[in-house]
C-alpha cells in the first residue's frame, strides 16, 4: 500500500514510518523540513509540504492509498491542531484519497469517573490546552465523510518496546488492574498499522493500552 504520512519526523511519526516499512508498505513522509527525518529506505520517499496549505498537501497526497496524520504542533501553538484538521481533510479529499488515519489525543477519552480524562483533577494543567485542541479537532473529523479513523493513545505514551500485545477500547480510557493507562510508542504504531492493514474502525475512534 502507498501511504502518505504527515508528521513523520515526530516521535510517533517515526515509529509509524518504521512499522509501515516493516510491513512492506511504501511510505511518503510529508514534512515541512525533510532534513528533520534522517531515516533512509528504498520504500521511503520524503516530500516537502506545508500541513497548513491544502493545495500543497493535495499535490503530496495524490496517488496514495491512504493518509496517516501524526501532526503535532509545537508547545504553545495548540490551535494549529484544529486548523491542520481542516487542511488535512481538504488536502486528502482533493488529492483523491478517502482513507485517513489520525493520531489523536487521550484527553477526550472517558475516565472511570465518567468524565473526559482532561477534566479530571489529576490531569496535568500544562497540557490541558493541547488536550482541548485535540478534542476540538476530533469533533471536526467526526463530521467528515472520509473513511477516517481516530486513534487515541493511552494516558501515558512513551518510547519503549514493540511487543504487539495490547488491549483495544473505544471511547473509554483503557486501564490495567492498578488503574494505570500506558502504551509504548512502538506498540501504538503497531495498532495504527494494524488498522491500516485490516480496517475495523471506519468513521470511529479506538484507543490502545496495556
Amino acid at each position: 500500500m502507498k501511504v502518505a504520512l504527515i508528521g513523520a519526523s515526530g516521535t510517533i511519526g517515526r515509529r509509524i514510518t518504521e512499522e509501515a516499512l516493516r510491513r512492506g508498505h511504501e511510505v511518503t513522509a510529508i514534512l515541512r523540513n525533510p532534513d528533520r527525518l534522517d531515516a533512509e529506505h528504498e520504500r521511503l520517499k520524503k516530500v516537502k509540504s506545508d500541513v497548513m496549505d491544502p493545495s500543497s498537501l493535495e499535490e503530496a497526497i495524490q496517488g496514495h492509498d491512504a493518509v496517516i496524520s501524526a501532526f503535532g504542533p509545537k508547545f504553545g501553538r495548540e490551535e494549529e491542531l484544529v486548523a491542520a484538521a481542516r487542511t488535512i481533510m481538504e488536502g486528502t479529499r482533493r488529492g483523491g484519497v478517502t482513507r485517513l488515519l489520525i493520531v489523536g489525543g487521550a484527553g477526550s477519552l472517558i475516565a472511570d469517573s465518567g468524565v473526559p480524562l482532561m477534566e479530571t483533577p489529576e490531569f496535568p494543567e500544562e497540557i490541558r490546552p493541547l488536550a482541548r485542541a485535540h478534542a476540538d479537532a476530533y469533533d471536526l473529523y467526526k463530521e467528515s465523510d472520509l473513511e477516517w479513523t481516530y486513534v487515541s493513545p493511552a494516558a501515558i505514551i512513551e518510547p519503549g518496546k514493540r511487543t504487539g500485545q495490547f488491549r483495544i477500547g473505544m471511547d473509554r480510557l483503557v486501564t490495567d488492574e492498578s488503574g494505570s493507562s500506558r502504551i509504548s510508542v512502538e506498540d501504538f504504531a503497531v495498532a495504527v498499522i494494524d488498522e491500516l492493514d485490516d480496517p475495523q474502525f471506519i468513521q470511529s475512534r479506538f484507543t490502545v493500552a496495556y
